[in-house]
This record gives structure tokens, sequence and C-alpha cells, in this order.
């Protein structure tokens, strides 16, 4: 009897200090991230066109001339939020509402959902596209997929994992990448387009990278750009812009 003990009490240690581990690699995991430049930081101040407010999320709400249509961003893996906060305002300016969504330790993956929560709370908002960065986009257009009230989805460096068919659906769909991303596969994000509709916009930019749709310095494994990273986030904000003026114009 006393050697069953001995034992049991030998594999519950053995499993409590195996979880421990774990959860330790786990925190230092995602206790490391990419934080926002000082460009980042000086859009999150609210000026004459756009109000900033930060309620958990990030909302950027235009002053006058507002919208009925709202844009919810998923950030990339393991990036601040605020990182894309340029191309938040930018889009903002022209008066749409645009909600950057904050993960759970920074991953989207955590908060998958997160898309329900801010359109609950704007309920002023009747039209809303979703999108996101790498992994954001992934599980921003998981979210679309099963949700047919998202009219527009912008995907940035990424693309709809499989099973994911747009391509019957009523939905207005961007997808944009660098030319010089070396961390996202290219070959998936162009073969997406089989399953998209058929208006939808497929766009390299010449001279961008992975890291370039916000403004959090240079991520592990990219290419070098060969533009400046808010020459990447304007042309991005001026394209999301466009794709929310086709769907105020239905």
């Amino acid at each position: 009897m006393k050697q069953k003990k001995s034992l049991k009490f030998k594999i519950c240690a053995t499993v409590s200090i195996i979880l421990l581990i774990l959860l330790s690699v786990f925190f230092i995991y995602v206790g490391t991230y990419y934080k926002s430049g000082s460009l980042a930081l000086d859009s999150l101040k609210s000026d004459s066109k756009v109000k900033v407010e930060q309620d958990g999320d990030i909302v950027f709400k235009p002053v006058a001339n507002a919208k009925d249509i709202g844009f919810i961003f998923y950030p990339g893996g393991k990036v601040e939020a605020s990182a894309y906060a340029p191309m938040a305002k930018e889009v903002a300016s022209n008066g749409y509402t645009v909600v950057i969504a904050k993960m759970r330790f920074n991953l989207a993956v955590f908060s998958s959902n997160k898309a329900s929560e801010v359109i609950d709370k704007n309920k002023e908002i009747n039209t809303w596209a979703i999108g996101g960065h790498s992994l954001g986009g992934v599980i921003a257009a998981d979210y679309a997929d099963k949700h047919d009230n998202i009219k527009g989805l912008v995907l940035l460096a990424s693309y709809a994992q499989d099973k994911r068919d747009f391509s019957s659906r009523d939905i207005k769909v961007l997808s944009l990448w660098g030319e010089n991303d070396k961390v996202a596969d290219i070959s998936k994000i162009t073969k997406a387009k089989e399953v998209m509709p058929k208006d939808a916009v497929f766009t390299g930019i010449a001279g961008g990278n992975h890291g370039g749709f916000g403004d959090y310095g240079y991520q592990k494994g990219d290419g070098e750009a060969s533009i400046t990273n808010e020459d990447q986030m304007s042309y991005t904000s001026k394209s999301i812009v466009k794709l929310l003026d086709n769907i105020s114009h239905k």
C-alpha cells in the first residue's frame, strides 16, 4: 500500500512539474511581443478629424461626416494592437469608425469572437467589415465565414484557411501583401483568390514586407523593405477606404 501511495505521489509530482514548466514556457513566449513605435503612439492622439478612445479596444471615430459602416481589425500574432494605429486613423479620417481589437496574450486565436463584442458595443453602426494582419487575418476570415452580417474582408499578408469559401458570398474582399515578405507564404495568399468572389482585389505591394503593415520595427525572418512602413501603411489605408466605399455604394 505504501509503495502504491509513493508511486502515485511521484506521478502527481512529475505531472505538476511538467505542467509548471509548460506554463512557464507559455508565459515567457506570450510575454515577449513586438511593441509599437513612435509613429503608432502618436497616432493614438485625437485630432480635429478623428477621436481616439481606448476602452480595452482602440476605437477611432470620425469627428464629422461619420458613415454607418465600421471596420474591425485583428492584429498580427504577438504584435501590440496600437502598432496599427496609423492605418486605422487614416481610414477613420475618411468617415469610417475603426476598432483595433486587443487580443488576449496578443494572439487573435485566443479572442477569435472579439468582433461580436465590438459589434454589440457599437449599435449605431449598421454594416461591418473585418480584417487582420497575418494570424489576425486568418482568424478574421474565420469570423467572416461564420457571420453573414460581415460585408467586407481585408487580409494583410494573410489568407483564409482551408474549407473557407467566400466565392458565392455577398462580400467585398481585399488581399494585400508585401512583395518582399519572407514570413508569410505568398503562394497560399495568392491561391486563396480561388475561393473569393470574382471582384476580390489581390495586390502585392512593390517593395513592401511583412512587418510594414504596422509600426513595430523589424520582424524576425522578414525580408528587407525598399519602401518605408509609412508608405506601406498609407497605401493599405487608401485601399481599405476604397473597399469600404464600395460597400457604402451598394
